[in-house]
């Protein structure tokens, strides 16, 4: 076992966990955070995506060690204070999700790309978005979703990243 220690969604943690064991294995069952979603774990839908020290990363791919230190967001943290991060509103007032799996990585992938790029072209959201996979909505939506929100000036408005 090795000891972890790190904040998450504000609140510091500390564990001992497998050295194998993986972030987003730790998100969902120690600290039950799960709207962290497995997806694939092979780091190929981005439906497990996070924020790490500000960065957006897929949680399969990451081990819980790597992020000993460091600072979490998930999606349960993006609100605040009872109020929805700007990109979560945009997602939902554009109609950005259909069956809701892939919407928490697709979210903070979104809040990632606000942060480096405030004001993205369509290109510049799909190619941003390239590694995150929705099954059901054509990203029409998902991408209406984004320019919302950049329109809005949500790049790091309630951002925890």
């Amino acid at each position: 076992m090795t000891r972890i220690s790190l904040t998450v969604d504000g609140a510091t943690v500390a564990d001992d966990v497998e050295p194998r064991m993986l972030l987003v294995q730790y998100l969902r069952e120690r600290l039950g955070k799960t709207g962290t979603v497995i997806g694939c774990d092979t780091s190929n839908c981005g439906a497990c995506t996070v924020h790490l020290d500000g960065q957006s990363v897929k949680s399969c791919n990451v081990l819980a060690v790597q992020a000993d230190g460091a600072t979490v967001t998930t999606i349960e943290g993006l609100a605040q204070n009872g109020t929805l991060h700007p990109v979560q509103e945009a997602f939902r007032e554009c109609h950005g999700l259909q069956c809701g799996f892939c919407t928490p990585g697709m979210i903070m992938q979104s809040v990632d790309l606000l942060n480096n790029n405030p004001s993205p072209s369509e290109e510049e959201i799909r190619l941003g978005l390239e590694g995150n996979l929705c099954r059901c909505t054509g990203y029409h939506n998902i991408v209406r979703a984004v320019q919302h929100a950049a329109a809005q000036g949500s790049s790091t408005a309630g951002a925890t990243s």
